[in-house]
This record gives structure tokens, C-alpha cells and sequence, in this order.
């Protein structure tokens, strides 16, 4: 299968559970990327599937990840249903060859994580975690400052990731048992992951406050979280479903200068990156960088087709998920 989907340049995705995200954004990142083609969906209901199907032009529809992954003109799947399915559909979807691409978080644990990377291993197939961040064009400036030493050592990073939860279609959003955990696994961990793509480093230390105190039926609402890393950087994250706003920020300050983005987590958009450099205790320089961000779906999806196409690591693997969701799991013990 691997030889004719190379000969073809493109893959053959499968996107197991079709929610209005998958709709939205998922879809038509798979049908705008050059290397990709969307010919299958899953739904709960079939009916429904084939209507959906239908209207979007997708050859194939199936009301099960098992009868989805069963079709041998498939190569690769997106798991993009609630965060309790990721690890089986994933495992379901390795043993019967296919390639995956898991949304965030990864799992619901680390030991669920495990499992998927130990079974994506064994069936020969590939495993990504869908951050799409790490692929903004904003993310990728702020870290060249970084390496190129313009704002010196990073001594402190501050991020948030901040909205409505009551207007999300997700009916599942507070359901511990569905979701593992509420704003840190659904957008605390675009916050997490950010943090270590950028400084390139690991979280040694981790403390959370979380409100309210998760029960095993329910998770947090909001959460403040102090990080330290191993070069002995310090990072604090707050994320909340109980904001009136939708807002994502990130800052980053080193000993020669500082570097910030609102709304760093968006796409198609234009985004300004804030830089102050200083000396000796005064701003020397202060510039407003504007950056054209893509659809950074499509740009996720093309890189792990390109992966798949040219036999080379995923650029996320499944082992990265398994560093968030280890932090993400000492978050939510508080």
C-alpha cells in the first residue's frame, strides 16, 4: 500500500469522528492540502454520515473507526472524537495499518499514550499529534529570536489560553470521563507544548491550581499552572472556560529583551509579534512584526502526509505527546 500511495503523491485520509470541528476545519484542510484527499468519514450514525458525505463531495462514510479503518483504499486516519476515543481509535486504526494523525490531548493518561505509541510501533505505521502551533509562522519567528540570542537567556515565559466554554458545541467539555480534563487538556496543553517547542526544553517541575477541584465525574473550569524547566527557565499558564472573551497570549522574557504575541494560537490571520530589546536596564529598540499566519491545519496535514510519502519521522511524533501528557497528568493532582 505504502509503494502506491508514493507512486501517487498523495494519501488517502479517513477522519474517525465528524464532529462540527472535523466539519470546519479538518475537512477542508485535508482537501486544500497538495499531498492529501479526504475520501472517508465516520459518524455515530450512518445516515447521518452518508448525508454528510454526500454534501462535501467524500466518496466514503462509515458509523464506526472499525469499519472505516477496514476499507483498504484508506492509508491514514484523523482521530478527531472525544479525547476518551483518541487512544482506541488509534489503536484500532494502527493494527489495521493505517498511518495516524491524533488531535490534542493525546489521551486521557500517559499509560493510554503509551499504549498508542507501542502499538503504532509494532504495526510499522505513523504517529502525530495534531499541535498545529508549532507550525505558525509565529511561533517559528519567536523562536529564531530565541536561537539567534536577541533576546538573550529566557529566564520566564507567561501564556494563556482563554474563552467561553458555554459556547462550545461540545457537550462533553466538563465530563471528566470524556474529556480526561477541562481547559488544561483542551487548551492548557497548546500552552504546554508551545513552551517546550520553544525553548526546546523539558518540564522538571510542575504546581497547579485548579478551580473547581476536579471530581472523578468533573473536571476543572479553570486552571493556573507553574512550570519549571530544566535550563531553569520558570513558566506560568492560565486556562479558562469561564472568560467572556476568546484569547490566547504568549511572553517571553529573556535578559536582553522580551518578545509577545496575542493570539498566537489563531490561524488565517495576521498576527503582530511585539519585540523590546534593551541594555543595561533600558529599551534600546521596540518593533511591532506583522505575520500573515496560514490555515495551519492544511499545514499539519501536508507535513504528515509529506512524512508518510517520503518514510521520515512525523515532525510530532507520538513520543512528544507522551512529554505533554505526563505534565498534563501531574497538573490535574494538583
Amino acid at each position: 500500500m505504502l509503494k502506491e500511495t508514493i507512486m501517487k503523491n498523495k494519501i488517502r485520509y479517513g477522519i474517525i469522528g465528524f464532529g462540527l470541528f472535523a466539519e470546519r476545519s479538518i475537512a477542508p484542510a485535508i482537501q486544500a492540502s497538495v499531498n492529501s484527499e479526504l475520501i472517508a468519514i465516520q459518524k455515530r450514525s450512518i445516515d447521518e454520515a452518508r448525508k454528510k458525505a454526500d454534501s462535501l463531495g467524500i466518496p466514503y462514510a462509515f458509523d464506526s473507526a472499525e469499519n472505516l479503518v477496514s476499507h483498504p483504499d484508506i492509508d491514514a486516519v484523523f482521530v478527531v472524537s472525544a479525547n476518551c476515543m483518541h487512544a482506541p481509535e488509534t489503536i484500532i486504526a494502527a493494527k489495521a495499518g493505517k498511518h495516524v494523525l491524533v488531535e490534542k490531548p493525546m489521551a486521557i493518561n500517559a499509560a493510554e499514550a503509551k499504549a498508542m505509541i507501542k502499538t503504532c510501533r509494532k504495526n510499522k505505521v505513523k504517529l502525530m499529534v495534531a499541535h498545529m502551533i508549532r507550525f505558525s509562522p509565529v511561533t517559528q519567528r519567536i523562536k529564531e529570536l530565541i536561537k539567534n540570542d536577541a533576546i538573550g537567556k529566557v529566564t520566564a515565559v507567561k501564556s494563556e489560553f482563554i474563552y467561553d466554554g458555554k459556547v462550545s458545541h461540545r457537550g462533553w467539555l466538563l465530563d471528566r470521563k470524556v474529556a480526561g480534563g477541562g481547559p488544561v487538556f483542551d487548551i492548557g496543553v497548546h500552552c504546554l507544548d508551545t513552551i517546550r517547542f520553544l525553548l526546546e526544553d523539558e518540564v522538571i517541575s510542575v504546581k497547579s491550581q485548579l478551580q473547581p477541584l476536579p471530581t472523578k465525574d468533573k473536571t476543572e473550569s479553570t486552571a493556573f499552572i507553574s512550570l519549571k524547566l530544566s535550563k531553569g527557565t520558570v513558566a506560568g499558564i492560565l486556562c479558562s472556560y469561564d472568560s467572556a472573551i476568546r484569547r490566547s497570549y504568549i511572553e517571553l522574557i529573556g535578559e536582553k529583551g522580551l518578545v509577545s504575541a496575542e493570539n498566537f494560537s489563531w490561524n488565517n490571520t495576521t498576527i503582530r509579534l511585539n519585540v523590546s530589546l534593551t541594555s543595561n536596564g533600558k529599551v534600546m529598540e521596540t518593533r511591532e512584526e506583522i505575520i500573515t499566519v496560514p490555515n495551519l491545519y492544511e499545514k499539519e496535514v501536508t507535513a504528515f502526509s509529506d512524512c508518510i510519502i517520503n518514510d521520515t519521522l512525523p515532525p510530532i511524533p507520538g513520543e512528544e505527546g507522551l512529554k505533554n501528557q505526563k505534565v498534563l497528568d501531574q497538573i490535574m493532582r494538583g
